[in-house]
């Protein structure tokens, strides 16, 4: 017994939680993943990537993973339009994480 009690507990107080805010849901993760990967990655590349993403559900979950500053958007001026995502210095230092859940993946697949 490590004297915890969970009653005492509040996951929300955790740093687990806190990572899990910021990374889930159904593309975040796969978003990282590219861009850790591949980066930088333009959006047409990253919708390829994830296959069946609607303009929408993509656009919403850069725009979200740019806003906790783990990834960064650059915008060339020219015609057409030409953007491209990659990982901030912060989205670099979840690659570990990343990394770990890849090698258990593989480690456990069947």
């Amino acid at each position: 017994m490590k004297g915890k009690r969970i009653e005492d507990a509040d996951f929300n107080e955790t740093g687990y939680s806190y990572t899990l805010s910021l990374i889930s849901g159904k593309y975040k993760p796969v978003i990282l993943y590219c861009l850790m990967e591949y980066e930088p990655v333009r959006f047409n590349e990253m919708q390829r990537y994830l296959q069946k993403v609607a303009d929408k559900t993509l656009s919403q979950n850069l725009k979200e993973l740019e806003a906790d500053d783990l990834i960064m958007r650059k915008v060339y001026p020219q015609i057409p339009p030409k953007v491209e995502y990659s990982l901030t210095e912060r989205g670099h230092s979840l690659v570990k994480v990343l990394d770990k859940l890849c090698d258990w993946g593989n480690e456990n697949r069947k």
